[in-house]
């Protein structure tokens, strides 16, 4: 059993939480008052508002834009060299709409293939050029309101943005990402997921938000479905996990996660390559040689946004199974 495991499932009774916050904040800041004080192995249950702020009843709980976060959880135990281990329980969309970007960020297309404006009547006001989307919960789809071709999907909710406080009084916004986590957009942040988080601050102070009902890879137009969420997380502390930025573990995957600001594709995939080679060799035993070779052959790279982040994926099947794995790494 993997320490992070042992960590969820402490002696002591684990409490479940029920909150949702009224106040939301733009920022990873340890500055920002704390929402709630949980212990390892408690369980979060909240809500999250959309991108431009608007909540499950569609009030506007934030006067402007820009991925309002839900937060900060204060962790008992948790200081820095530690990690907290987010494990994503349920995601759920709780209202019946959303919206999205219009076009890929594909600079000068040819005049035949550049998306044309939506309807006038802007779905926020002041954003006229976002396209609205039904969200149907008896489907379990979503779909453009105006599509001519009739598209629909399948709802895959997911949180664009978890993180932490970052060192000392670093505040970003929540637009970024980097080591401490941030708007990464990654849409497999989704149940089944655990989110590993270096701690700088007493607490760690834990930030999510930014939900999307479903998101392609990369967040090519510049969004997903955006919409408010029910989220149910467990949190867990692994004690001097010395992470220097966040991973992810699934069932299937150990992941690695390359994020900076204002950093390119080939940056972040260097830090991400560079952490999974940390975690294979530290975490898992292997020699350098072999973790090259188990990632030259193995490794499925995915590009997060074209923003820049980026992440390196390991099956779980190819790792050495003698070895009992922890973390860091």
């Amino acid at each position: 059993m993997r320490l992070w495991t042992l960590l969820f499932a402490m002696p002591l009774a684990a409490a479940t939480h029920t909150i949702v916050a009224e106040s939301y904040f733009h920022s990873f800041s340890a500055a920002h008052p704390v929402l709630l004080r949980v212990r390892p192995g408690d369980t979060i249950v909240t809500k999250t508002v959309d991108s431009a702020g608007f909540d499950f009843a569609n009030i506007r709980r934030t006067k402007t834009h820009g991925n309002p976060l839900t937060g900060p959880f204060y962790i008992e135990g948790a200081e820095p060299g530690d990690a907290i281990a987010v494990r994503i329980v349920s995601l759920q969309t709780n209202r019946r709409h959303g919206y999205t970007g219009r076009a890929v960020g594909v600079r000068e297309l040819p005049a035949a293939l550049e998306a044309p404006m939506p309807d006038p009547d802007a779905v926020v006001k002041g954003y006229s050029y976002l396209v609205p989307w039904v969200i149907d919960p008896a489907t379990r789809t979503a779909y453009p309101k105006n599509s001519p071709a009739g598209l629909r999907f399948p709802l895959r909710p997911m949180l664009g943005c978890i993180g932490v406080a970052p060192k000392g009084d670093y505040s970003p916004r929540s637009g970024p990402a980097g080591y401490w986590g941030g708007n990464l957009d990654y849409n497999r942040v989704r149940p089944g997921a655990t989110v590993l988080l270096p701690v700088h601050h007493a607490g760690g102070l834990l930030f999510f938000g930014d939900g999307h009902a479903l998101q392609g890879d990369g967040e090519a137009i510049g969004s997903g479905v955006e919409t408010s969420l029910d989220v149910t997380v467990t949190v867990g502390l692994v004690k001097q996990a010395g992470l220097t930025a966040p991973r992810m573990e699934t069932a299937g995957e150990i992941i690695a996660i390359g994020a900076k600001p204002d950093g390119n594709l080939n940056e972040t995939l260097s830090l991400a390559l560079t952490d999974m080679l940390s975690w294979l060799t530290a975490g898992y035993g292997l020699a350098p040689g072999d973790a090259h070779l188990l990632i030259g052959a193995a490794a499925q790279l995915d590009i997060l946004t074209l923003g820049g982040s980026t992440a390196v994926r390991i099956p779980r099947a190819t790792l050495p199974k003698k070895q009992n794995a922890k973390l860091p790494d």
